[in-house]
């Protein structure tokens, strides 16, 4: 082989090995979110042409998508999947979503900041307070966080942006049930909210089984 060809092959090799190491550390990285249609536990709206589906994270092969422990933590993680198959897009800046437990018990989902507390200080959590009340002024992130776990729970945690026109949105919700025992048991998602153009849509409740795949 002439040395031009091992030059060329060395280049290559390099390029490649290059390519393997970027993809192995390119973070988190969840299943493609397919049309919430295709999902068990989903809800369809045929005259406003939007379907919603929730995924629960409760089993430990689905929970190995993380890096986080959230689980372990005492949050529930909950996928929401949001197809908008009309041709207006759909508002999330008022949506509403609530987790309520066959104990009639409502949870809505931990903030950044909650999800970030609770993974930083596990041993410190007590129960979940009634009602949230705002403190002005900034806001540390906790030191203990490694930027690994900050950049999962930023890639991962739903986000309010429109929904354009034939798309599909998804995120992750994170209800904190560390005082609740089985909170899926005859648990549903209510969401409301939504709006398409300046038309609020009819609500979505979506009882919440158990998955066992």
């Amino acid at each position: 082989m002439s040395k031009h060809r091992i030059q060329l092959w060395t280049l290559l090799f390099g390029a490649f090995a290059l390519t393997l190491a970027y993809a192995g550390d390119k973070g988190f990285n969840p299943p493609r979110a397919t049309h919430a249609t295709t999902y068990p536990l989903h809800e369809t709206h045929d005259d406003e042409k939007v379907s919603i589906a929730i995924d629960p994270y409760d089993t430990p092969d689905k929970d190995a998508i993380f890096k986080v422990k959230y689980r372990g933590n005492g949050l529930l993680p909950i996928r929401v999947i949001i197809s908008n198959d009309g041709d207006k897009p759909l508002m999330l800046d008022n949506i509403k979503i609530v987790l309520v437990t066959g104990q009639r018990t409502k949870l809505e989902a931990a903030t950044k900041d909650d999800v970030l507390r609770r993974i930083s200080q596990p041993s410190k959590a007590g129960s979940r307070p009634t009602v949230r009340i705002p403190i002005p002024g900034p806001r540390r992130q906790p030191a203990s966080v490694s930027k690994e776990a900050l950049e999962e729970v930023d890639a991962a945690i739903f986000t309010t942006v429109p929904v354009t026109p034939h798309s599909t949105n998804s995120g992750f919700l994170f209800f904190d049930v560390i005082d609740i025992e089985n909170p899926e048991s005859g648990a549903h998602v209510y969401i409301s909210g939504i709006n398409a153009g300046s038309k609020e849509i009819f609500y979505f409740d979506i009882p919440v089984e158990k998955n066992s795949k």
